[in-house]
């Protein structure tokens, strides 16, 4: 991959294109939901589930449509289409939500999917997006999410099934004023209610000739499916190794063989954020340490859109080269919201007690994007320094197997805060990380340009927690005494931006619905 190259005698908006473009967000394949072929069965469930809300575990009904193929060869991917997960919380969830001062709530919703042949196991995540909907004061609260979901592949003959599992609805709370309410974001985790029909089977698709699937009936009908609640990676006593291998395969190549987007979140400009002239989008992922606890946290995918500023290029005395300065700005974006997806992060508290923690990222003032670039039209080196205040919210826990109510408003008391190079003109707590590249003009780049991508580094305090626990159990100290510190070392990498802003979107760089084709790879 190539970055990008001086832009000295480039018109406006080429040069702009040209020179240092930005993207950040701190801390498989996707396909396009495919239209309902001949040969295909549809699927409507309804199944039970229980979902832990701060006054308790409460029942939801969550109904999942979808498309499948008959049968698929071999080899062949399955392509679950049109897929729709409706989920009903009731009455009393509702007063839950309505505590908190919210108007109108928005939601993403992650299932798990257990996904079974021949005793190998793998799990795939369907992601899908609900319109927002006004909350009322009672009554039960229908969401009704859409989205593209990866494809399954068999690796052999038999019988391959899908079952619903886990599922985690994400919710972004506002108030009727358009503001957000407090908290802004909540994570309710649901499990599979013990009663649920066939282990919430959804569809067994049959791969390979008839005579060759295995586990299926006489006249072609499924056998029972395998509960997902059984162990994957090891099956009657066999290597995890040779299990994964026998594994479905979640995720594979388009259906003209190209390569497929995996599975990553919607990174769209929509009318609540809408496209300017030098509009791009990308996505970025990593890992944060946590120092105290001697481990790292994946940040997942999250999606950035950034306007451009117009790049500045100032000559050298002697024309032999010259400088390139830019500002940018930008968003995290997921959901219509400033924060990350919700990330899970398992750790040793103390070490030697296991504590897991569902946590969000959420942007609490302006991204900015500084570049500063140095070319003698033949050699071109860049720093980018981004910085972004960020508050981190921790929306569930457990320690030893137990959940502790963390309540509604746990989080850093003020924002995460790194070593800033340049106080006098960029005060306040703030992450800043930084990335340079290098380039020799015909020859790829190395290390990070803005415009191709690369790693990002960086350092971060983590503050003292505040507004954790409920019901009179102040958790506060723990988080405080288990996580917060300085020294946390960030590591984050950006993908290839997309450009959405041009009269003709460059097809290695964006979908064609305008999403950032390139999906980076976390790395430590």
């Amino acid at each position: 991959m190539r970055g990008s190259r001086t832009a000295v005698r480039r018109p406006s908006r080429a040069r702009a294109r040209g020179a240092t473009i930005a993207a950040f967000a701190v801390l498989a394949a996707t396909v396009p939901a495919a239209a309902v072929a001949a040969g295909t069965r549809e699927v409507d469930t309804e199944l039970p589930y229980v979902c832990a809300f701060p006054s308790g575990q409460r029942p939801a009904t969550v109904r999942i449509s979808a498309a499948f193929p008959d049968r698929v060869a071999a080899g062949e991917p399955i392509r679950p289409a049109d897929v729709t997960t409706t989920v009903t919380f009731p009455a009393e969830a509702v007063a839950d939500l309505a505590a908190t001062g919210a108007a109108e709530v928005r939601a993403e919703t992650r299932l798990t999917v257990a996904v079974a042949q021949n005793d190998a196991t793998a799990e795939a995540t369907w992601r899908g997006t609900a319109q927002p909907v006004a909350l009322a004061p009672s009554g039960p609260l229908t969401l009704t999410a859409t989205g593209d979901v990866p494809t399954v592949t068999g690796r052999s003959a038999g019988e391959l099934t899908l079952s619903a599992a886990d599922l985690a609805v994400d919710l972004a709370l506002g108030t009727a004023d358009g503001g957000a309410a407090d908290p802004a974001a909540r994570t309710v985790t649901c499990a599979l209610a013990e009663d649920a029909a066939d282990h919430g089977l959804l569809a067994a698709v049959p791969v390979g000739p008839a005579a060759e699937v295995a586990g299926a009936g006489p006249d072609g009908s499924p056998s029972a499916s395998p509960s997902p609640s059984d162990t994957p990676g090891r099956q009657g006593g066999e290597p995890a190794d040779r299990q994964r291998e026998r594994a479905p395969r979640v995720g594979g190549d388009a259906p003209d063989g190209t390569a497929a987007r995996p599975d990553a979140p919607p990174c769209r400009y929509d009318a609540r954020y809408p496209a300017g002239p030098m509009s791009l989008n990308a996505y970025i992922t990593g890992y944060a340490n946590v120092r105290k606890l001697k481990g790292a946290a994946l940040i997942p995918l999250t999606c950035t859109l950034i306007e451009q500023g117009e790049p500045e290029f100032e000559f050298y005395p002697d024309f032999s080269g010259g400088t390139i300065k830019q500002r940018s700005t930008g968003d995290l974006y997921n959901g219509g919201r400033t924060w990350s997806p919700p990330f899970e992060a398992t750790f040793l508290t103390f070490g030697f007690t296991p504590t897991t923690a569902t946590m969000v990222l959420e942007q609490t003032g302006p991204l900015t994007i500084d570049s500063l670039g140095a070319t003698d039209f033949v050699f071109t080196s860049t720093d980018t320094y981004v910085r972004v205040p960020l508050v981190l919210r921790v929306t569930s826990l457990t320690v030893n197997g137990t959940p502790l109510d963390v309540g509604p408003s746990c989080r850093t008391e003020k924002p995460l805060a790194s070593p800033e190079p340049d106080p006098a003109h960029h005060p306040g707590d703030h992450l800043v990380l930084h990335g340079r590249g290098e380039q020799v003009t015909g020859e790829p780049a190395t290390g990070y340009l803005l415009l191709s991508g690369g790693p990002l580094t960086g350092e971060v305090s983590i503050p003292a927690f505040t507004g954790c626990g409920a019901g009179g159990e102040n958790l506060d100290r723990l988080l405080t005494a288990s996580v917060s510190g300085p020294g946390n070392y960030v590591k984050q990498t950006q993908g290839q931006t997309c450009y959405v802003a041009a009269d003709v979107p460059n097809p290695d760089e964006c979908t064609t619905d305008l999403q950032p084709l390139k999906i980076p790879v976390p790395a430590r």
